[in-house]
């Protein structure tokens, strides 16, 4: 059976190999510059940044994860919940993992009284797009991603 349990800094080493897999995934591994220090500190530091929940199997071993944060809407004045990334190993794909992590973020978004849920997707991942649409999300294709990158 599977579980869906917030990380613990122990995680730390579990969730950077997710997120180098999920970079792997997407072909943007060269854009990785996550360290187990830099995971501690934003992720279990005095002020945390993110989230995380991690999927593990009936075995307590961790097989994918869902990172996340709020965001504001001033429209609805009522925080959001912002999905960065959301992750399962290949070989555990079309087990119910991904899905059971989904679910879990519209549960958390709907205790915690969020507005709404976002999150980009990279226009040629169809997968990860119909994955999306099948639990109704709608796509934003009048708005526009973009993006400044501090270095440090």
């Amino acid at each position: 059976m599977m579980h869906i349990r917030f990380a613990q800094v122990e995680d730390v080493g579990i969730i950077q190999q997710f997120i180098e897999g999920i970079a792997a995934y997407e072909k943007l591994s060269h854009e990785v510059e996550t360290t187990a220090a830099k995971l501690t500190a934003t992720l279990f530091g005095e002020k945390p940044f993110a989230e995380v929940i991690i999927a593990e199997n009936e075995h307590n071993q961790p097989v994918g994860f869902a990172l996340f944060f709020h965001n504001y809407s001033t429209f609805r004045a009522k925080p959001g919940l912002y999905l960065e990334d959301l992750f399962v190993l290949p070989e555990q794909r079309g087990k119910g993992y991904g899905k059971a992590l989904f679910i879990k973020l519209i549960e958390i978004s709907n205790q915690r009284n969020c507005g709404r849920m976002e999150w980009c997707v990279l226009k040629w991942n169809k997968p990860a797009i119909d994955f999306y649409k099948a639990f109704g999300a709608i796509e934003m294709d009048e708005w526009s991603t973009f993006r400044l990158t501090f270095s440090g």
